[in-house]
């Protein structure tokens, strides 16, 4: 890791850090390469440090419209959770926390990884069945997830006082202890310098305007950069499939729906762990470590490409907030903003080979960003391999024209 002395801070601080060095290199685009990654976030930057790492294949490509981490890895709260129903969706997720854990050392980054917990208030009887459904089907698989008392969540939420008009009132709740905050451009930053060190061709700035395909499957994509020819393409877009998938000639079963959050001003620690209101269109808040209270709800009911956000979502999550914390009626709202994200029609992510030889998809459905390594890693599996991981062997585009989906919409897109 390059070292820094006082000296050296002090003087690149004042002439507008034009001395550093560069965390990683801007190359030129190469004319050939044997892989190229489309997408410069976290999923694409992740699968080509494990190709890179796991699998030895260093002559890749990741191709970034924009500057790294510019679009969805930087436009979301930083949850990292593994809180569902499916035999397909726990060890999936599961493996990505415990990816999380280690990714700073592994990556020699420190990527602010910190196990806060998360409590989901109950406030029907119906969410009380999803509860615990879910609790049971976790257990299978070893992960933490349990049931709260009124009184527990009084304990561990000391702000927590709801008035006792509430119109639906907090009848218990569940808890999972190993739920995560991790910081989300550190992420993208991390496995680039990893990616870049091991050889891997960065290329910002570099907008892929068409895919090349023959007879036999992918040859290359165009550019605004010029041709760039390929014998294997990985998609991870996120917000993009559907656009970049029909460049191939490929329809994907996603719509692409936005994702708002907003901050508050900064103040001193109140909230500890990470607070899900069900009942209110999937609300959720957390602190962030500068001291924000971040505020965010479930997918805006239409699709939109565009990354902005609407007053009608601040205010049904801001009242869902002040009915269960009445206390931060005083705070300030200090900025908003949306990402996008491919909704998948069951909620589950695509990590699929497709019917044309060469192409690859990651697709992260409600997955986003708590998916990324193990995504990344299993996406890179794929494409190196030509064979599905272990992990998703269920989650492939075929699943759609089966019939045997992993129906996980409206559990893990409400969180």
């Amino acid at each position: 890791m390059q070292r820094y002395s006082v000296f050296s801070l002090l003087r690149n601080s004042l002439s507008y850090h034009e001395q550093w060095q560069q965390a990683w290199r801007n190359p030129e685009p190469k004319r050939q390469y044997d892989v190229v990654i489309i997408g410069g976030g976290g999923h694409g930057l992740g699968a080509a440090h494990y190709l890179a790492k796991d699998h030895g294949i260093t002559n890749v490509a990741v191709l970034e419209k924009g500057w790294l981490g510019g679009g969805n890895t930087g436009r979301n709260t930083m949850t990292v959770r593994s809180n569902f129903l499916r035999e397909a969706s726990v060890p999936f997720h599961e493996e990505s926390l415990a990816l999380y854990h280690g990714l700073s050392k592994e990556l020699n980054y420190n990527l602010m990884v910190g196990k806060r917990g998360m409590i989901s208030f109950l406030q029907s009887s119906g969410a009380s069945r999803i509860a615990t459904q879910m609790a049971n089907t976790m257990h299978i698989y070893g992960a933490r997830y349990e049931m709260m008392s009124l009184e527990e969540i009084k304990r561990r939420l000391p702000i927590f006082e709801p008035p006792a008009d509430t119109r639906m009132p907090i009848v218990g709740g569940v808890y999972q202890p190993d739920a995560t905050m991790v910081r989300h451009d550190a992420v993208a930053w991390g496995f680039a310098r990893s990616a870049d060190s091991r050889g891997v061709d960065i290329i910002q700035n570099c907008e892929v305007t068409g895919i090349l395909r023959d007879k036999g499957g992918i040859t290359g994509v165009e550019t605004t950069r010029g041709t760039i020819k390929a014998k294997k393409v990985g998609m991870a877009v996120a917000g993009h499939g559907s656009v970049v998938a029909a460049m191939a000639g490929l329809r994907l079963p996603i719509v692409t729906q936005p994702l708002q959050a907003w901050v508050s001003e900064p103040i001193k620690p109140v909230l500890d762990e990470i607070v899900v209101i069900r009942n209110y269109f999937g609300t959720y808040l957390m602190q962030s470590d500068k001291g924000e209270i971040v505020i965010g709800q479930g997918c805006d009911p239409y699709s939109s490409y565009a990354q902005r956000g609407t007053f009608p979502i601040i205010e049904n999550a801001s009242s869902a907030m002040l009915e269960i914390f009445p206390r931060f009626k005083r705070l300030k709202l200090l900025r908003h903003w949306a990402g996008m994200l491919d909704m998948t029609y069951d909620g589950s992510p695509i990590i699929s080979k497709t019917d044309i030889p060469g192409f690859y998809i990651d697709v992260a459905g409600s997955g986003g960003f708590k998916t990324t390594p193990v995504a990344a890693k299993t996406h890179a599996h794929l494409i190196a391999t030509d064979q599905s991981h272990e992990l998703t062997r269920d989650l492939g585009l075929n699943r759609f024209g089966t019939g045997h989906l992993v129906v996980e919409g409206g559990v893990s897109a409400n969180h």
